[in-house]
């Protein structure tokens, strides 16, 4: 099958004119790839899946395929380390764009030319497991080729306790206790904010007779509705945009709304306008700190804003859970979060633009719920978790590891 799928993508790759060179070799493949018979394209989708079956087998949390930098190889990031797969056969830049190609519709070949960039899902049935496998993908140009990542979206929810929140944060982040107010997950890329957003709503899922309405790009795990309601909206398939779908949820009749991510002025500023109307919001920043978040929202917006959405957020703000996911000794990763309840005192802080104090107040505030980075490093580190030199790596405040280290 996999031998099969490479000779329908060398065959075809091999019709490219030679005088067809650059940027116009992806162009003519994205011409002619609806081309393809049905059962050539359905080998060259069961390659994929293939590749994807592997990927699953190894425990790998991201697939790279196309594009320049890859030299022809599939890589895997397994634990945090990335490796070129060897016994996976090499693709051609050219091959690799058509297998990608072949993934999309003709209106995403199209978005993707325009704007050189394109967020999907993908999902099919692996048999080994018996189970529906989802991914999140992006397509992207690499010097004039088509590159792709695939990241597994986890086929089972990690339960909240999993997670090791303090009693009273999850007791904040709950819709039963706090009808409103907007909570964050926050991070960089790969450090579990989905999991940790998708554990939160199959919490809610389980206890609290909600509605429930996801935004996001693209929609990575479903959720079935049990004791809520959970609406799924993907942008640019369900709804054009983040903001748009934010806006439009006011009419759907939701108590929680969830923003995949608030990566724009316009986003940031309709969430905190849908928080100030009586909803509980969670949503996500690529940020790594309690106190690097807020600081993050205030400056995304115009300076002639900046005071309103001060004062706004710090009226909204109920948590901030900022987190990273850090190589254990066991060669995996564990998690290691700052947790942030918005107190009085916080919320004044916020308001008299003195977020340099926050710090301070999340490291005193271990009975509220909260503990830093450093601190819950420290912890993991006692508990011969992680190494000593992961602690001082993924520690925010340096000095302030190394003292608590110190003892």
């Amino acid at each position: 099958m996999i031998s099969d799928a490479k000779q329908i993508l060398t065959n075809f790759t091999a019709k490219i004119p030679s005088t067809v060179f650059g940027p116009e070799r992806v162009n003519y493949i994205a011409e002619h790839i609806h081309e393809l018979q049905v059962e050539q394209r359905l080998h060259i989708l069961q390659l994929i899946n293939a590749i994807l079956g592997t990927m699953i087998d190894r425990q790998a949390s991201d697939v790279e395929l196309g594009g320049h930098g890859t030299q022809n190889y599939v890589w895997f990031r397994i634990f945090g380390k990335k490796e070129r797969v060897e016994d996976i056969p090499q693709f051609t830049e050219d091959e690799a764009s058509a297998l990608i190609l072949t993934l999309l519709s003709k209106s995403q070949i199209e978005f993707l030319l325009q704007e050189r960039n394109l967020d999907f899902s993908y999902s099919f049935h692996f048999n080994k497991a018996q189970l529906a496998v989802r991914f999140r993908a992006d397509a992207y140009f690499d010097l004039d080729s088509i590159a792709l990542n695939m990241r597994s979206i986890q086929t089972r929810i990690r339960p909240i306790e999993s997670l090791e929140f303090h009693p009273v944060a999850v007791k904040t982040m709950s819709h039963s206790y706090i009808k409103f107010g907007l909570s964050l997950v926050t991070g960089i890329t790969g450090s579990g904010k989905s999991t940790t957003l998708d554990a939160i709503i199959d919490f809610h899922n389980d206890a609290d007779p909600c509605h429930i309405v996801i935004i996001a790009s693209p929609i990575e795990y479903v959720h079935k509705s049990r004791k809520a309601i959970i609406k799924h909206r993907e942008v640019g398939r369900d709804v054009n945009s983040f903001k748009d779908g934010v806006t439009q949820a006011l009419r759907q009749d939701p108590d929680i709304i969830v923003i995949g991510e608030m990566r724009d002025a316009d986003t940031i500023m309709a969430a905190l306008e849908v928080t100030d109307t009586g909803h509980k919001v969670f949503s996500t920043l690529h940020t790594s700190s309690a106190v690097e978040s807020i600081d993050r929202i205030i400056a995304e917006v115009n300076p002639t804003e900046q005071e309103r959405v001060r004062n706004r957020l710090a009226d909204v703000l109920i948590s901030v859970a900022s987190q990273k996911l850090v190589p254990s000794l066991d060669g995996k990763r564990v998690l290691a979060k700052e947790v942030l309840i918005v107190t009085p005192s916080v919320r004044a802080a916020i308001k008299n633009n003195n977020t340099s104090e926050i710090y301070m107040m999340i490291n005193q505030g271990g009975p509220q719920g909260m503990v830093t980075m450093e601190q819950d490093l420290l912890r993991l580190y006692t508990e011969k978790k992680i190494s000593k030199e992961n602690t001082i790596a993924y520690a925010n405040n340096k000095t302030r590891i190394l003292q608590l280290l110190k003892g």
